[in-house]
């Protein structure tokens, strides 16, 4: 699968951007709406207010012929209450004439009229004042004189010249308020039609933005539902036929348990020598019953002291190693002498819980008969390895150094290399493509180490140079030659005058320990410059061996070690060849600081020495 398997339904990302998406859209048509109803509500506040200006203006027109009809009247009232009603009618009705006039013009809060700020209607208003005034004048001339029938018919006169002028300017006023109300619609339903537009574009936005690509991905995710309950119809269906070959599996190791458990010397311990099964056929060996397994191992096998310990330290020991054969001997709870070969495998390397399989065979009588065969033939030969046995002994202490060396190198390196290689190899899962084209690559890398450290362990046997020419030579060639080797800078530097001879066993012993320096520093310090530095005065050789790794604690080197673990034994052996030549050792390292060896010895033999 291609796709995360930590991936959600409808992606997250998504989500956000459609949810942010469709707030700005509703926002966007309720900012619309909210908009629309402003531009209505004062719309229809102003037209409320236009047409209680087009009232007034339009009652000011009524108003400017009723005064005329009323004074009218009043010339042709005959009785004296009549006149006085008609006079009272024409002064209300002038006080409203009035009023209302200059409230069209200024304001006017008691009959509800806003002020007036066009121009040309004030314009319209100064033209139409003069007619105003003098229709007023008349008027009240009129009321204060109507005894005077001569005076009476010159203000009739005036007030209807002046009527004309004052109706026919009044409908200018009241048609340019209707004009101004007709415009502010027109505005009104343009605005309306653009805001009506934003909001369809709007909606036809959110369709295409948001609603479409949801349903779209509301589709892909029901797919990939279907899809997935398929995967894991599938997935189940293997399942429940890998159940079915692991129940047929397990029967079968069942049986094969049975038979290891009744035909084999077999057991397994943990980490602490705890035990965590052994076979019937080994208790039955040992005489040791169930219930007495409540003991170490090493106390089960045997019931003498010595042996328990050994076996303790052999157990121990071979945790973090590779598989390790012996023969032991072994004293059971009836006092029977028993020998085994027994075959310690180490378990679980990968993880903290490691613990230990044990296999072994009775070799109890095949001993007896070596044994026999070695007593007869003992008198035979008792003659001729008196002879050799100085020869044989000092061969035999030369082979056994090698071999302890050339073992220690090998299983430092190429038998770590060929067990990892091993395990990793056992480890691979055909089925498992992607792991296993990783775990073959890393296959590659470590045959690659392996034959590098092959080629080394090769190159770190005893140089003809050192037993023909000396310890200088021998160290400069072995310089030269691992530099080539592993690609690190290493050098040698040579301060002496002249090429000088040292006891054989002292060179060899500190060839050894110079190599075995050199080495750590590449193998362990992981470093790319050595430095190789000899110099010999007052009879003393001193070489420095100086690299720029990764350095180490140096508490460690005032332990003991116990193993053959890193950074233990080489050391040890280190040490001890130095001591061997009554020479003396300094190792000096920080971590991060690199690392310096330093061997001084004392020659107190006679030196030879050789032209450079």
């Amino acid at each position: 699968m291609t796709e995360s398997k930590h991936q959600k339904p409808l992606d997250t990302t998504m989500f956000l951007r459609i949810r942010k998406w469709y707030l700005v859209a509703l926002a966007a048509i309720a900012i619309t709406v909210i908009v629309a109803q402003v531009l209505i509500q004062t719309h229809l506040n102003s037209q409320l207010k236009d047409s209680r200006v087009i009232n007034v203006a339009g009652r000011q027109r009524a108003f400017s012929q009723k005064l005329v009809k009323e004074v009218l009247l009043l010339k042709e009232a005959s009785s004296d209450l009549k006149k006085q009603e008609i006079i009272f009618e024409i002064e209300q009705t002038l006080a409203v004439w009035k009023s209302s006039h200059r409230g069209l013009q200024s304001g006017d809060t008691g009959i509800d009229v806003p002020a007036e700020n066009d121009t040309e209607i004030l314009q319209l208003f100064k033209n139409i004042d003069v007619h105003h005034h003098a229709m007023i004048v008349a008027i009240e001339d009129v009321l204060s004189q109507n005894e005077n029938s001569q005076n009476f018919e010159v203000q009739i006169e005036v007030l209807l010249n002046n009527e004309r002028d004052f109706l026919r300017l009044m409908d200018d006023i009241v048609n340019k308020y209707d004009s101004r109300s007709k415009t502010q619609l027109q505005n009104l339903k343009k605005k309306e039609y653009w805001l009506l537009g934003f909001a369809l574009l709007i909606l036809f936005l959110e369709i295409q933005l948001i609603f479409r690509p949801l349903s779209v991905q509301i589709q892909k995710t029901i797919s990939k539902l279907i899809q997935s309950q398929t995967e894991s119809d599938a997935t189940a269906f293997r399942i429940e036929t890998l159940l079915t070959e692991k129940e047929k599996s397990l029967k079968e190791l069942q049986e094969l348990n049975f038979v290891i458990d009744n035909a084999a010397l077999f057991a397994s311990a943990r980490k602490d020598g705890s035990i965590v099964f052994i076979s019937k056929k080994f208790l039955s060996l040992l005489g040791i019953k169930e219930q007495a397994l409540s003991k170490p191992l090493s106390e089960i096998l045997t019931t003498d002291e010595g042996q328990q310990q050994y076996l303790k330290e052999v157990l121990k020991s071979n945790l973090k190693k590779s598989i390790r054969k012996e023969e032991i001997q072994i004293t059971t709870i009836s006092q029977e002498h028993v020998w085994l070969d027994i075959s310690i495998i180490p378990m679980h390397q990968a993880s903290r819980e490691q613990s230990i399989l044990i296999l072994c065979s009775d070799i109890t009588e095949r001993k007896q008969n070596a044994l026999k065969v070695e007593q007869l033939t003992k008198e035979n030969f008792e003659e001729r390895m008196l002879q050799k046995k100085i020869q044989a002994s000092q061969i035999v202490e030369g082979q056994e150094e090698e071999r302890k060396r050339i073992a220690k190198d090998i299983h430092d390196g190429i038998g770590q290399m060929l067990t990892a290689l091993r395990f990793n190899i056992e480890s691979i899962d055909l089925a498992d493509i992607e792991k296993t084209g990783e775990k073959i690559s890393y296959l590659k890398d470590l045959t690659a180490d392996l034959i590098k450290g092959v080629r080394t362990a090769t190159f770190n046997l005893t140089p003809p140079e050192l037993s023909d020419h000396g310890i200088l030579p021998a160290l400069h060639k072995m310089t030269v030659e691992l530099s080539k080797l592993t690609g690190k800078t290493i050098l040698f530097e040579n301060k002496t005058e002249s090429n000088i001879r040292f006891d054989s066993l002292a060179e060899t012993n500190i060839y050894r320990v110079v190599q075995e320096a050199v080495n750590n520093a590449i193998k362990y310090a992981q470093a790319n410059y050595i430095l190789v530095a000899i110099n010999f005065k007052d009879d003393i050789l001193s070489i420095v061996i100086d690299d720029d790794g990764k350095g180490f604690d140096s508490s460690i080197l005032n332990k003991v070690p116990k193993n053959n673990s890193e950074g233990g034994m080489g050391l040890f052996f280190m040490k001890e060849r130095i001591s061997y030549i009554n020479g003396r050792l300094f190792i000096n390292s920080e971590i991060g600081k690199g690392t310096r060896v330093t061997i001084n010895y004392k020659t107190e033999k006679k030196l030879e020495l050789y032209g450079t």
